[in-house]
C-alpha cells in the first residue's frame, strides 16, 4: 500500500498533529499510533506491508516534526484527546493499533469510544522507566540529546554499551534518535503520572495484544506487557516469532503480515 496524502489536524493547546495516509482516506481502515522514540516515518514500511484494510492512517504524535509542540499542559490525557481528533476525522476506522506507549494510548482511547478492534504491540504502563526520569530531566535541561539516547537504550531498554556504540556508528540513525528524544522526558513523565484504570479497552469489541518472542517474561517490555494484560481481561495474546520491541524496524514485513492475519480473525 502506498502513501497517498498527509493531513494536518488542529488539536488542543494551539498545537496540531499530522497523519500519513496510505490507501483510500475515505474507506474503513487501520489507525496506527507509534510510541516513544518513534514517528510516522519510522512506520512507513509496516504501513506498506498492510493490505487487510483499505487504508492505513499513521499518526505523527505531537512533539515530533512536522506535528506541533507538546505544550506545557501535556499529559497522557492530551494523547487520548489527540487520538480522538484523528478518529473524528477518520470516522470509518475499524481498528486501532498502537506500539509501546502508543499501545497504552490506544487501549485507553478504547475505554472512551466504541471501536471494533484494538491491537497493541508490547504496550507499557506505569511504572515503566520511572527510575530513569531524574537522569532524563538533567539531560533534557542541558539539551544533551546524545545522553537522552544513551539513557533510553541503556537504563530503560536494557541494551548493552556495544548496542549503543553500534547505533552511534551510523550518523544518520543517531541523528534521528537524537531528534526523537526531544519529547522523551515529558512522555515518560506523563506515562508515570497516574495509574491507569482497572480495565482498559472496555469498548473494543475485540482486543489483541502482541508480544515479541524474545521479550516473553523478561524486563522491561515483557514484564510491563504482563502487567497491561491484567487490565485487558478480554484480550487474545499473540506472539511475533524471533522479535523484540523494535519489530517495526527490524521485521516490518513480518509485523505487517501478523496485523493482516489479526484483521481476518
Amino acid at each position: 500500500m502506498e502513501q497517498t496524502i498527509q493531513k494536518r489536524l488542529p488539536v488542543g493547546g494551539d498545537s496540531w498533529v499530522t497523519v500519513d495516509v496510505y490507501g483510500e482516506p475515505d474507506t474503513p481502515g487501520l489507525v496506527v499510533v507509534p510510541g516513544v522514540m518513534s514517528d510516522a516515518h519510522t512506520w512507513r514500511h509496516v504501513a506498506g506491508s498492510v493490505d487487510a484494510w483499505p487504508s492505513v492512517v499513521v499518526v505523527n504524535r505531537r512533539g515530533r516534526a512536522p506535528s506541533g509542540a507538546l505544550t506545557n499542559s501535556y499529559s497522557l490525557r492530551t494523547e487520548i484527546e489527540d487520538l480522538g481528533v484523528v478518529l473524528d476525522e477518520f470516522d470509518s476506522a475499524r481498528t486501532l493499533f498502537g506500539w509501546s506507549y502508543g499501545g497504552l494510548i490506544t487501549l485507553l482511547a478504547a475505554n472512551e469510544r466504541p471501536i471494533p478492534q484494538v491491537i497493541a504491540y508490547e504496550p507499557v504502563m506505569r511504572p515503566f522507566g520511572r527510575h530513569a526520569l531524574p537522569d532524563l530531566k538533567v539531560a533534557e535541561g542541558t539539551a544533551d540529546w546524545d545522553r537522552c539516547v544513551e539513557i533510553v537504550n541503556r537504563q530503560i531498554s536494557g541494551f548493552s554499551a556495544a548496542h549503543v556504540d553500534g547505533l552511534r556508528a551510523d550518523p544518520h540513525s543517531w541523528a534521528t534518535l537524537r531528534r526523537l528524544s526531544g519529547p522523551l522526558y515529558a512522555e515518560l513523565s506523563a506515562l508515570n503520572a497516574e495509574p491507569p484504570p482497572d480495565l482498559m479497552a472496555q469498548q473494543a469489541e475485540q482486543a489483541d495484544l502482541i508480544i515479541g518472542q524474545r521479550n516473553r517474561g523478561t524486563a522491561p517490555y515483557g514484564t510491563s506487557f504482563d502487567h497491561v494484560r491484567q487490565h485487558v481481561v478480554h484480550a487474545e495474546v499473540h506472539e511475533l516469532p524471533g522479535q523484540g520491541h523494535l519489530a517495526h524496524i527490524q521485521a516490518p514485513a513480518e509485523l505487517g503480515h501478523l496485523l493482516n492475519n489479526l484483521a481476518a480473525i
